[in-house]
């Protein structure tokens, strides 16, 4: 049998951390082998590792056969998570702290400048050193950094440099350009060293690989390079294997993962309002983070009543609230470059088969997506009418819907992998 090529793929986020992120290698390195590659992981020790959330069931993903190396890191989110609390430590685009607060704008103010690309730059010294054995002791040719965390990238970059491999830079979500940059504070300096940075890894990786045609788009005006390769995310069909669907009691919206005040929702609590003063009775459900803020609006509108905030529960379980909904809300950022965004929590929206409530750029990627499913409807931020008359329309159908399977059938993690196994050639 003839031996399968190795691939090195270094990754920072890997089971038992949680979060959507995670789920982007593990599912490629659970499929990669039927296509005759080896993947090698290398990551950081969870002992050592700031983590935002934890989420052990993923390791059931991980094969017994597969290489997983870790190593060490030096963690500053730890060393604050220790003397004021991990509460007090913000993540996820801040979902979780007040910004406000003197404290938290110092806390940025050290993230933004202090610590460039990110917090998680101590691990790199302990990545590539690592790195570089497991190329030479298992002859790898070809190494995939991937982000965020985007320090990450600056581990390929070093080994680029000093090693004779293809190196392939995955971008999942966008650098300098992500939607809370402006909220690290960064002085002038930090942004140019940040953007001098971003620039270099675009410029000196062989191949640079990200979700979706509007961040393609965004990544080749940075560095004026063509071979920039798109790759959707996906959802794994064996997680939905088995689940059994329970018609929620009251029509129930589900919205599932950080939400954050960037998720400008007010047209959409305009209209629930509206339908509850119309006699409609729902519920508007939250399985992950929700901001401060963003609750107290939905408290301000009369709307207390309606809400169920589940809080960050394991990816089966979230799973598991898809199924039981009557429909499912996704929200891209009110934020300039938005029309990239092509968060994963969609193609799992998509393999629930309940109809999405989208808010976003009627033009964005996800909006596209979602009409080429058939799977339900995007809306601009301040199409109120036009929401309100397609929410009626859902809460009387209650769940008579059909999707477009054909469609969704090449968001499969399966045929995705078969589209990477030809980058990584």
């Amino acid at each position: 049998m003839r031996e399968k090529r190795k691939v090195l793929i270094i990754t920072y986020y890997w089971p038992p951390s949680g979060g959507a992120g995670v789920q982007w290698w593990l599912k490629f390195a659970k499929y990669l082998p039927e296509f005759g590659i080896e993947p090698i992981i290398l990551t950081v020790d969870p002992k050592y590792a700031s983590y935002p959330q934890r989420d052990e069931s993923l390791e059931k993903d991980i094969h017994s056969e597969l290489k997983v190396f870790k190593t060490k890191s030096v963690e500053p989110l730890n060393v604050l998570s220790g003397l004021f609390g991990k509460k007090n430590v913000p993540y996820g685009g801040f979902t979780n702290v007040n910004k406000k607060s003197l404290f938290q704008v110092f806390l940025r103010f050290i993230r933004g400048n202090f610590f460039i690309p990110d917090a998680r730059v101590g691990w790199n010294k302990y990545a590539y050193k690592k790195a570089k054995d497991l190329i030479a002791e298992f002859n790898i040719e070809t190494v995939v950094t991937t982000s965020p965390p985007h320090s990450t990238q600056l581990v390929g970059l070093k080994l680029k440099k000093n090693l004779d491999i293809q190196w392939i830079a995955d971008f999942r979500d966008p650098w300098t350009d992500i939607y809370y940059y402006k909220d690290l504070l960064h002085t002038n300096l930090a942004k140019r060293i940040d953007k001098k940075k971003e620039k270099e890894v675009l410029e000196k990786a062989d191949k640079v690989l990200t979700v979706g045609n509007t961040l393609k788009n965004e990544l080749q005006l940075k560095s004026e390079r063509e071979n920039i390769h798109i790759l959707s995310n996906g959802f794994d069909e064996n997680d939905f294997e088995g689940q059994i669907e329970n018609k929620p009691e009251k029509f129930t919206i589900t919205y599932t993962g950080t939400f954050s005040d960037h998720y400008n929702i007010s047209t959409f609590i305009k209209v629930c309002k509206k339908l509850k003063e119309d006699g409609k009775d729902f519920i508007i459900r939250f399985v992950g983070n929700i901001s401060e803020q963003k609750h107290l609006d939905f408290k301000n509108a009369g709307l207390e009543e309606n809400l169920e905030i589940v809080g960050y529960v394991t990816h089966q379980k979230s799973i598991e609230y898809l199924y039981n909904s009557s429909a499912l809300l996704l929200v891209i950022p009110e934020i300039e470059g938005n029309k990239s965004i092509l968060t994963g929590k969609l193609f799992e929206y998509l393999a629930a088969g309940k109809p999405i409530i989208g808010i976003g750029p009627k033009d964005g990627d996800s909006a596209k997506i979602i009409q080429e499913c058939e799977a339900g409807k995007c809306f601009d931020y301040n199409q109120e009418k036009e929401l309100k008359e397609f929410l009626e329309k859902v809460i009387e159908l209650n769940s008579k819907f059909q999707i477009n399977k054909e469609a969704l059938e090449r968001f499969t993690r399966r045929n995705l992998t078969k589209e990477l196994h030809y980058i990584l050639s």
